[in-house]
């Protein structure tokens, strides 16, 4: 634990490289990750559970600022960071470049564009109490439901169990339900206040957003042919391809 947070980590010396999973998901989500990294990052990486999330502490509210603002901690003050977020990640990554200096970062699938009923929907979610199960399927089922993860990690994978916990003989999501009321991102905002290069991406079949709702004047814009909204763990090495040179972090292109 580092800061109320459970983080994944490895690596040696060098630029650093921050990956900050999706609403309801938990670090483990970037396991298929560790052998692209041991051959294609230099330094070190760095995966944290989201306070809320897994096996990280809650929090009092839930604010892009105030999940940002947990995770700072693990930012390299020497300016070779990159951050790679995905979803509410990508949100988080872009709060931190507009206050900390970083290499670069990378939003991948962040839905920018969210209708009055969306936003209802999710502060309904967030009002609910928590849900117990039974069984340890049963919640993992709802997890991987939840996480978006449904079809692409199998339940008895480590980014599935470790969405869910047992109390007093059940089980529950790990996940805070409070964090679904943390709002629409003011993209534009971020975007103009972001300190570093910037990079938004998408899977060409995500239904969470478009080309043209992550196009932003001086930001490079790419699209995954072929991925949905978790491109992330449908194929990390072509996400790999998203951070560029990490001596520099990604470029404005």
């Amino acid at each position: 634990m580092k800061n109320g947070l459970r983080v994944r980590e490895g690596g040696a010396d060098g630029p650093l490289l921050l990956l900050l999973h999706g609403l309801g998901a938990t670090g483990a989500v970037w396991s298929g990750w560790e052998s692209v990294l041991a051959r294609r990052w230099p330094g070190r990486w760095v995966a944290p559970d989201l306070p809320g999330h897994g096996g990280s502490a809650e929090l009092a509210g839930y604010t892009f600022q105030a999940l940002a603002d947990a995770v700072r901690p693990l930012v390299d003050p020497d300016g070779r960071t990159v951050v790679l977020g995905h979803s509410l990640g990508g949100v988080l990554a872009l709060t931190l470049a507009g206050q900390v200096p970083l290499a670069g970062v990378v939003g991948l699938g962040i839905k920018v564009a969210w209708t009055g009923a969306e936003l209802d929907r999710a502060g309904a979610l967030a009002r609910r109490p928590v849900t117990w199960f039974d069984a340890e399927a049963e919640a993992i089922t709802r997890h991987l439901r939840v996480s978006g993860l449904a079809g692409l990690v199998a339940p008895e994978d480590e980014a599935a169990r470790d969405g869910v916990r047992e109390e007093g003989g059940r089980w529950r999501l790990a996940l805070d339900p409070r964090a679904f009321g943390v709002g629409a991102p003011d993209m534009a905002g971020l975007v103009d206040r972001s300190l570093s290069p910037v990079v938004l991406a998408r899977g060409e079949n995500d239904p969470m957003n478009t080309d043209d709702q992550i196009t932003f004047p001086g930001v490079r814009v790419s699209t995954l042919a072929g991925l949905g909204h978790n491109a992330h763990v449908e194929d990390p090495q072509r996400c790999m391809d998203l951070l560029g040179q990490p001596e520099s972090g990604p470029s404005r292109r």
